[in-house]
């Protein structure tokens, strides 16, 4: 039986996401997925759903849906106060939620992404592999809109499932960032680098699904451009002004900054919830640590 949901309330910005289009960079399309794996996958584990299953990426909150049918759903990353016909509900839990239903979020009071996901996913059209709505490149559809409809495959779990709280994150605390060096590393000379990783960044209002941009001590390069080069997830990108960005999934796919490294993954996940002002720091890392890292996080959620 088929069901979905009707947007009453679209919020600030929140579009379908699932891992993104891999392997596309080589023709200019850029990945896009969803900016915080660690509570995407985590929806998806605790609804039983294939891995990488699609769900609703929510910047802030104040969306507001409507059910026609029933599901089984759950709320993910950002802390929100969200209710049920006005009856408050916890995030990280799986609930049902019945025909005529009014799902209400708030906005965000501890990261800023929040993940809706449903038993089974969203029943939407991929384009090029993939149902991510690429914002900046205008791919796979557009942002939500207020009286869109969701449409999903009425489906409930027997029972309600909740992500222990020892595993959740605390979005607010200092980030430390692991970094592995980049191509141009010996464009920073010995000075630069111990600056970048012993200074205490902010992270700064100009940021979205395309990547951060950081405050604090202006770090030089040796060299002040490069010939255009692809740019790998993370990417610590120093322009000209010294102040580092780091991208993120919606980044352009070539540029000709110098790069002093990319953050891991897993990190990058993190950042994706770091309001305005969060203080970041840098810390180097193997490349053979951060191989294991990556390795451990997603054997986690493949095993299911």
């Amino acid at each position: 039986m088929s069901g979905g949901f009707e947007v009453i309330q679209a919020g600030i910005q929140a579009s379908i996401q699932d891992l993104g289009r891999i392997g596309l960079t080589q023709i200019g399309v850029s990945r896009a997925g969803a900016l915080d794996e660690f509570a995407f996958h985590h929806a998806n584990k605790l609804l039983g759903n294939k891995y990488g299953s699609n769900m609703l990426e929510i910047l802030l909150g104040g969306v507001k849906l409507k059910a026609k049918g029933a599901t089984t759903f759950i709320l993910t990353g950002a802390k929100v106060d969200a209710t049920i016909n006005n009856k408050p509900i916890e995030i990280w839990k799986t609930y049902k939620i019945d025909d005529g239903d009014i799902l209400n979020l708030g906005f965000a009071t501890c990261g800023v992404r929040v993940y809706l996901a449903v038993k089974d996913g969203f029943n939407i059209e991929q384009k090029y592999g993939s149902c991510s709505v690429n914002i900046k490149e205008k791919l796979g559809g557009k942002q939500l809109q207020a009286k869109e409809f969701l449409p999903f495959t009425c489906n409930c779990l027997s029972d309600n499932r909740k992500l222990p709280n020892k595993y959740l994150q605390n979005y607010d605390k200092l980030l430390i960032m692991r970094v592995v060096a980049g191509y141009q590393w010996d464009m920073f000379n010995h000075e630069e680098r111990e600056k970048f990783f012993n200074t205490l960044y902010r992270v700064t209002g100009q940021n979205d699904r395309m990547g951060y941009r950081l405050s604090g001590d202006k770090i030089v390069s040796t060299c002040k451009g490069i010939i255009s080069e692809p740019i790998a997830y993370g990417s610590v990108q120093i322009p000209t002004h010294g102040e580092p960005i780091v991208l993120l999934k919606e980044r352009q796919t070539i540029g000709g900054y110098p790069k002093i490294g990319a953050v891991i993954p897993v990190d990058c996940f993190r950042l994706a919830q770091a309001k305005q002002d969060t203080h970041v720091k840098f810390k180097l890392v193997s490349l053979d640590m951060a191989r294991d890292i990556n390795i451990e996080f997603y054997k986690f959620f493949k095993e299911f």
